[in-house]
């Protein structure tokens, strides 16, 4: 029975492991994102340094990516810069990669 317990105690630490993981790689990726929309935006650096804080900030609005699509798309238009959704999801797949790729060195 310990035997058991001891298995099912492990693999519901794995599981908040990964999910502790998974948040941590996406909200850095959120952060390079909003980054990457800054910069599109022609912010300044303390501007960057809020804005990237508030994509991330952003996440927590509903399940999903969409908030954060519609925020940087919304946000993004507003300053008069050029993008398409496309783009916008581009980069979110891109700084995923870039996301984990540091989380993990």
């Amino acid at each position: 029975m310990t035997g058991f317990q001891d298995r099912e105690r492990a693999e519901a630490e794995q599981f908040a492991h990964d999910a502790d993981t998974l948040f941590r790689i996406q909200a850095r990726r959120n952060r390079l994102l909003g980054e990457w929309a800054a910069q599109r935006m022609k912010l300044s650096p303390a501007e960057t340094e809020a804005y990237a804080k508030g994509v991330v900030q952003a996440d927590f609005e509903e399940a999903g990516d969409e908030d954060v699509i519609r925020k940087l798309m919304g946000d993004i238009i507003a300053a008069g810069a050029d993008t398409t959704e496309g783009e916008v999801r581009l980069m979110l797949e891109a700084k995923q990669v870039e996301a984990r790729r540091q989380f993990l060195t």
